[in-house]
């Protein structure tokens, strides 16, 4: 499996995930393929220091050496980091910015889902509609909490559901124009963790999702 790098020095590495490759190994199969499974023969062991859901693609940074990762560790603690995702979801939302502001709580029920409840966590997201679509939208969100799942349920919560997503939508449906969890970490910034650089990595879209957003623009110059 081919990882696109951003960028690599002593401390960092900076890749493009793809969609259908694993965080973290799987409980029940260790043996899958996971990230630093794929990219530890070539540079050298790695640290994770944040995760993406394994249907999801774009930017992420795993650590080098033992330093770099406490010190990004932290930066993920201290909500110094800022992550800006892309969406393909469901319906047209009537605004074009807005602020989910609901607190999660994690793994409840035989699924594990993450779900808002006044009880959870504070959670908190930014919302923008970049491009609505036929009926579909492209949505720009950025978390200021890191909560799992936080972006998928916000959406959710917003009446907004994320394409193909299973456990907060519908799953994949017949005529949805990508077939599996329409989310992207579109951008990354942080501190490099041992010069302090504020560094900026922008992800493109992958094909799939790039494919979706293209067929939904020509389905909706066809409906005008």
């Amino acid at each position: 499996m081919e990882i696109p790098v951003l960028f690599a020095d002593e401390d960092i590495l900076v890749i493009i995930k793809p969609a259908g490759l694993r965080s973290t190994p799987d409980g029940w199969h260790p043996d899958l393929p996971h990230l630093r499974a794929v990219l530890e023969p070539e540079h050298g062991r790695l640290w994770l220091v944040h995760r993406l859901d394994k249907d999801a693609s774009g930017v992420m940074i795993l650590a080098r050496n033992a330093e770099a990762h406490r010190a990004l560790s932290l930066q993920w603690e201290r909500r110094e980091v800022e992550k800006v995702y892309h969406a393909i979801v469901h319906g047209e939302p009537a605004w074009r910015e807005r602020t989910v502001d609901a607190p999660l709580r994690a793994n409840v029920g035989r699924r594990k889902r993450t779900v808002v409840h006044p009880q959870g966590k504070p959670a908190q997201t930014a919302l923008r509609v970049i491009r609505r679509l036929a009926g579909y939208a492209l949505v720009e969100a950025r978390p200021a909490t890191g909560r799992r799942h936080q972006v998928r349920v916000h959406l959710y919560h917003a009446g907004h559901p994320i394409v193909a997503d299973p456990l907060y939508g519908p799953g994949p449906q017949p005529g949805d124009p990508i077939r599996r969890l329409a989310l992207h970490a579109r951008r990354l910034t942080f501190r490099h963790p041992r010069t302090g650089e504020t560094l900026r990595f922008t992800a493109p879209h992958p094909d799939d999702f790039a494919a979706a957003l293209e067929q939904l623009g020509a389905w909706r110059a066809l409906l005008k």
